[in-house]
């Protein structure tokens, strides 16, 4: 049963979300308020973190930061709960390291979903290779590791799977809205730049190994050998 940590400053938000994990079956811890958070994200390492945005003492974009910052919570993924609607609240969460967001008020079965999908694409095992090795670039897909020149590259899920997304289809051009689909799993495409987002952040990590993730002008992305 996968344990989803729940944090919001809100007694009826945080009622409804614990209520509807629990009815599709997820074990679910809560927490008020963002020290709280920090400290039961590290006692328990949930599989996934549902985190709002308005939070006393420490706000949910710090704790995001923290919490990918520490080795023991790096990789969990994080979906952000914001009542701001502004692209610049949306694109600096996924900066800091969340997987996705979803603004308020929201549909509690279209989070479940999204709950659903992000947790299936952590586990997924398809039938495709273990590993690629492209010049100093090596990906170990299920030890979800990435390293560069024998360093070890820190990736959240997404992260991870977008870059063995683009791996596994080398030379291919894939657009912003196959992207979407593939890695995000969304039926109804949001925003594109949710893409671009997570790619400058990959980018920015990859470091040198970013010259293997090349940008089409005006379609998308693709890996290529160089």
């Amino acid at each position: 049963m996968a344990k989803i940590l729940v944090v919001d400053d809100e007694p009826d938000a945080l009622e409804l979300v614990s209520f509807n994990l629990k009815s599709a079956g997820y074990d679910v811890v809560t927490a008020e308020n963002g020290t709280e958070a920090l400290k039961k994200a590290r006692l328990h390492v949930p599989d996934l973190i549902l985190l709002d945005v308005m939070l006393p003492e420490v706000d949910g974009l710090e704790v995001c930061k923290v919490l990918r910052r520490d080795a023991a919570t790096a990789t969990i993924p994080i979906i952000m709960l914001t009542a701001k609607a502004g692209e610049i609240d949306r694109v600096l969460g996924l900066e800091l390291g969340a997987e996705d967001y979803v603004t308020k008020p929201f549909s509690p079965r279209e989070l479940v979903l999204r709950v659903k999908n992000l947790l299936k694409r952590r586990n997924a095992s398809d039938d495709k290779p273990d590993q690629y090795s492209v010049g100093d670039l090596f990906i170990d897909i299920p030890r979800h590791l990435v390293t560069v020149s024998r360093k070890r590259i820190d990736l959240t899920a997404t992260e991870f799977k977008l870059l063995v997304t683009l791996a596994s289809r080398r030379g291919r051009v894939q657009s912003r809205e196959q992207l979407l689909r593939d890695v995000w799993e969304y039926d109804s495409l949001i925003d594109t730049r949710t893409v671009d987002t997570h790619m400058r952040r990959l980018r920015e990590k990859l470091g040198d190994a970013c010259r293997y993730l090349d940008t089409v002008r005006g379609v998308g992305y693709r890996f290529v050998e160089n």
